[in-house]
């Protein structure tokens, strides 16, 4: 009986060539690894620990040396000043100890009883340095003429300080409070309130918005490019410009809008569309659509024109409308491209931070969790609680995109 033959795929070469292919891949593979987990791993670290933007940089001494006294001839007296402090406000550093190089020609008249003197070579035990800690080290000389022969400036020669201090990003110290402080109270219910509807409203109507514009430009007219090109125009233009044009058309003191508005007697005053609940949350959210559906615009658009003609040509004959013909023909078909435009204006919007923070700056109520981390980190200086704030933005777009993944890209064939 002949041997059976293994199946395609699975014999000694395609093995060979399998390892072959992944050992090509693996420094893409660790490099692409590092540049995401890495910083991934950064940021759940930080937000264990009680650190503030002062406390990225570990303690540490600092010195600043003078000659005082306007040495101007031999035999003139003079003092070595050193100005110390402790770089960090509550952390204390321990062994502080100060080494330099004097020049020649000084001759001290008292030596602290901290410090030695080996020839020109100055060393200082200093202790430890509290919080905050500053301390001015005073070493009395006399001017010889050997220096000034030398013609050596003191400062010249850089002092060395050395210290032990704990590096709080390193250290075994962590804490929950960075959460606590994220999930207590009313103000986080609010912003995650906000950050839903700015992302839920923002993502379908910029869908819907790009939908109904590629139906409209799904046909041969004249002037057809220059009305896409025009489209495109919210999508491309600079976010600082569209921003400011539209903080300055809708402003209630000398905006365009608020003037059209009262002479047509719409409103009887100006209204402060970015400076009011609820209207400044809608204002950014309808901001948000105008400026990315020309996105899903080209998607759908693109879709729509490689869908096969005959089936129109044949609903036409059968006698459909234009919206029965939409409904059976177009949509399942847009569905795909749907869905991953769903999928990536998600996650964009609910991670947008740059068009709320130069509309509003996250205040009258649109402070969502993005606008929070730069808040928690640098307005308030707890680097900790804007990490923390970062890892529930990773939670919530995490478990969004399980779901995704489990149900509507399953349904749809994705």
């Amino acid at each position: 009986m002949a041997a059976a033959t293994p199946p395609s795929g699975t014999g000694p070469l395609a093995r060979r060539e399998a390892r072959l292919a992944w050992g090509m891949l693996a420094p893409t593979i660790a490099i692409v690894s590092a540049v995401i987990i890495l910083p991934l791993l950064s940021i759940f670290w930080i937000s264990f620990k009680p650190i503030s933007l002062a406390d990225l940089r570990a303690p540490s001494p600092v010195v600043r040396e003078a000659l005082r006294g306007r040495p101007a001839a031999p035999g003139d007296a003079a003092r070595i000043e050193y100005r110390l402090r402790n770089s960090s406000q509550t952390k204390p550093i321990r062994n502080v100890t100060l080494a330099d190089d004097w020049p020649p020609g000084l001759a001290v008249r008292e030596m602290d009883g901290r410090c030695t003197l080996d020839g020109t070579r100055l060393f200082c035990d200093l202790g430890d340095f509290e919080g905050g800690q500053r301390e001015t080290l005073k070493i009395p000389v006399t001017v010889n003429k050997e220096f000034f022969d030398a013609g050596i400036d003191p400062k010249a020669t850089v002092p060395k300080l050395s210290g032990d201090a704990d590096n709080i990003l390193l250290n075994g110290e962590f804490t929950l409070e960075n959460f606590r402080k994220v999930f207590d109270g009313k103000e986080f219910l609010q912003v995650l309130w906000a950050t839903a509807f700015y992302t839920v409203f923002g993502t379908f109507g910029a869908l819907v918005v790009g939908l109904f514009a590629a139906l409209l430009l799904n046909r041969s007219f004249r002037g057809q490019g220059i009305l896409r090109g025009l489209y495109l125009f919210p999508y491309v233009a600079p976010v600082i410009a569209v921003a400011f044009t539209w903080v300055t058309l809708f402003d209630p003191f000398s905006g365009s809008a608020n003037a059209l508005l009262v002479q047509m007697g719409v409103i009887d005053r100006s209204i402060n569309f970015f400076g009011q609940r609820p209207l400044a949350l809608i204002m950014v959210t309808v901001f948000e659509i105008w400026r990315y559906f020309p996105l899903s615009f080209l998607f759908i658009l693109a879709r729509m024109q490689s869908i096969d003609s005959d089936m129109y040509e044949a609903a036409d004959m059968d006698g459909a409308s234009p919206f029965q013909k939409f409904r059976y023909l177009s949509l399942p078909q847009l569905l795909g491209i749907l869905s991953v435009l769903f999928l990536l204006r998600f996650i964009w919007t609910f991670n947008k931070f740059d068009d709320i923070f130069l509309l509003t700056g996250g205040n009258a109520g649109t402070r969502t969790l993005t606008v929070d981390v730069y808040e928690q980190a640098f307005a308030v200086s707890n680097i900790g609680a804007g990490a923390a704030v970062a890892v529930v933005i990773f939670c919530c777009l995490l478990l969004f995109s399980w779901g995704f993944f489990r149900y509507i890209s399953q349904e749809e064939g994705l």
